[in-house]
C-alpha cells in the first residue's frame, strides 16, 4: 500500500538525484515501510536510495528487504561500501545472506569486514543449516554476578547500543558458562546496592547449539519467551534466539509443511519470486511419482472387469467410494501432522492413543457416510442389496482410509522423518486402490 502511494515521491527525488531529499524521505518513515517502498524499486535504484544514508541506517532498511531482492541488490554494489553494510547487520541476518551468496562472493568481502565481526560470521557459517546455531545472535547483555545492581545497570548502559534485546540479562562465570537469568525489570526495581547474585533466576530453559531450530521456535512458544539463550556442549553461552526469529522459524515450518501436504517441494522464495524452471523442479517429481498409484488403480479396475461388466451398476458409485476414502484419509492427514508439529514431546503412547481416536472416528464417520451412502444408493438402484454393497463399502473404505491416514504419519514419525512428507494427494491415491479392492470384494461377496 505504501509503495504505490509514495513511490511517485520517491522517483522523483531519484530523478533529480536530490541526496539530501533521499535522506529526509528515508528519515521520516520506519524502517520497514521504506523497504516496503524500495521493493517497488530495480536493484540498482535500490541502492542509490541507500547509498544515500549512513551504514547504519542502511542496515535498519535492508534487514526489512526479502532475501531474493537482498541477494540481486548485493550483486550490483562493490566490495567497500557492500562490506560496511554487512558489519551494521545484525550477525543472524547477515548470515542468512552471506549463506545464500557465492562462496567466491563470500571469501572477497570478509577481509574487508572488522575482524570481531568476521570472526563471528565464520563461526555462525559453520553452524549446521536450520540449527539454533545458524539462526541465534551474538548481540546480547551478560554480567558477571559478582556484582551489585548499580554495577550492573552501569555495565548494561555500555553493553545496551550492541545488544539487540536486554529485556533477559544472562549471568555468566570466568568461562562465560551460563549460570543464570535476570530480567531488566527486576534490575530496575531492586535497591542499587544489593548484590545482583540474590536476583538471578538459576534454573534457566536454554537450547542446545545443535537444537533443531523448530524445537527451538517450539520452546520459545510454550514459554512465551522474548529470547532464549543457546549453549554449547560445555554450557557456555555462544548466542540468543529472539522472538522475531522464532517467528519467522514458525512461519517457514508451517509453509513447508503445507507445500509437503500438497506433494510440492518446499520453496526457499516466496512463489511470486521463484522462477518457473524452480517451481517445475519442485513439483515434477511428486506429480510423476503419483502416476504410480493411478497406474495401479487402473490395473484394478482392469483386474475387476469382468464383475464390473457383469453387474453395470457398480460402476456408478466407483466416485463415491473413491471421494470418500481419500478425503476422510486427507482429513486424519492432516489433523495427525498438525498435532505432531504442535506437541513437540508426543511418545509412544500418545502415538497409541492417537491412533485409537482415529480407529473410533473410522467407525463412527464410516458408520454415518455408509448410512447416507446407503440411502442415496436406494434410491438410485432401487435394490437392497446393491445398496447394502455401497453402504458397507463406503464404511469399509472410510475405516482404511481414516487409518491411513494417522498411521502413516505416525510411521514416519518413529522412522525420524518428517510426517508431511506423507502428502495428502500420495494418501488419497493409496486409498483409491485400497477402496477398489474393497468396493469389488465386497460386491463378488454379496451379490456374485
Amino acid at each position: 500500500m505504501y509503495g504505490r502511494l509514495m513511490l511517485p515521491e520517491l522517483q522523483v527525488l531519484l530523478a533529480e538525484n536530490d541526496i539530501t531529499g533521499i535522506q529526509e524521505f528515508c528519515d521520516a518513515l520506519y524502517p520497514a515501510v521504506t523497504a516496503e517502498i524500495l521493493s517497488e524499486l530495480e536493484s540498482q535504484n535500490v541502492w542509490r536510495v541507500l547509498a544515500c544514508n549512513s551504514p547504519e541506517k542502511q542496515a535498519e532498511i535492508f534487514q526489512f528487504l526479502d532475501l531474493p531482492q537482498q541477494i540481486e541488490i548485493v550483486g550490483v554494489v562493490e566490495r567497500g561500501p557492500l562490506s560496511k553494510l554487512i558489519e551494521e547487520m545484525a550477525p543472524d541476518d547477515r548470515v542468512d545472506l552471506l549463506s545464500r551468496m557465492d562462496d567466491e562472493r563470500v571469501e572477497e568481502l570478509l577481509p574487508l569486514i572488522a575482524q570481531a565481526e568476521r570472526s563471528d560470521i565464520r563461526k555462525l557459517l559453520s553452524y549446521p543449516e536450520d540449527s539454533a546455531g545458524a539462526i541465534m545472535t551474538t548481540e546480547y547483555a551478560s554480567l558477571p554476578e559478582d556484582l551489585s545492581v548499580a554495577q550492573a545497570l552501569e555495565k548494561l548502559r555500555h553493553q545496551a547500543p550492541d545488544s539487540e534485546i536486554i529485556s533477559y540479562i544472562y549471568v555468566v562465570d570466568e568461562g562465560r558458562r551460563l549460570q543464570g537469568i535476570v530480567s531488566l525489570r527486576e534490575l530496575i526495581f531492586a535497591r542499587p546496592t544489593r548484590p545482583l547474585s540474590e536476583l538471578i533466576n538459576r534454573d534457566v530453559i536454554s537450547v542446545r547449539v545443535d537444537d533443531d531450530q523448530e524445537y527451538v521456535a517450539q520452546q520459545m512458544a510454550k514459554f512465551d519467551f522474548v529470547a532464549i539463550p543457546v549453549v554449547d556442549n560445555q554450557n557456555q553461552l555462544v548466542g540468543i534466539v529472539t522472538h522475531d526469529d522464532a517467528i519467522d522459524i514458525m512461519q517457514e515450518e508451517a509453509t513447508e509443511d503445507t507445500y509437503r501436504l500438497a506433494a510440492v517441494e518446499p520453496l526457499e522464495d516466496s512463489y511470486l519470486s521463484t522462477s518457473l524452471k524452480t517451481v517445475i523442479q519442485k513439483r515434477i517429481g511428486w506429480l510423476i511419482f503419483l502416476l504410480v498409484p493411478s497406474f495401479l488403480a487402473a490395473k484394478v479396475l482392469q483386474h475387476y472387469e469382468g464383475i464390473s461388466d457383469r453387474y453395470e451398476w457398480l460402476v456408478l458409485f466407483i466416485p463415491l467410494i473413491l471421494a470418500s476414502g481419500g478425503n476422510a484419509g486427507s482429513q486424519s492427514a492432516t489433523l495427525i501432522i498438525r498435532a505432531m508439529a504442535l506437541e513437540t514431546n508426543i511418545d509412544k503412547g500418545d502415538l497409541t492413543a492417537l491412533l485409537r481416536k482415529e480407529i473410533q472416528l473410522g467407525v463412527l464417520l464410516g458408520g454415518a457416510l455408509a448410512l447416507i451412502s446407503f440411502t442415496v444408493a436406494l434410491a438410485f438402484t432401487t435394490q437392497m442389496i446393491q445398496a447394502t454393497v455401497v453402504g458397507l463399502a463406503v464404511f469399509l473404505v472410510v475405516l482404511i482410509g481414516i487409518s491411513a491416514g494417522g498411521m502413516l504419519p505416525m510411521g514416519f514419525r518413529r522412522l525420524g522423518m518428517d510426517p508431511a512428507l506423507m502428502s495428502n494427494p500420495f494418501i488419497t491415491a493409496l486409498v483409491d486402490i485400497l477402496g477398489l479392492i474393497i468396493y469389488f470384494q465386497v460386491a463378488m461377496a454379496m451379490v456374485s
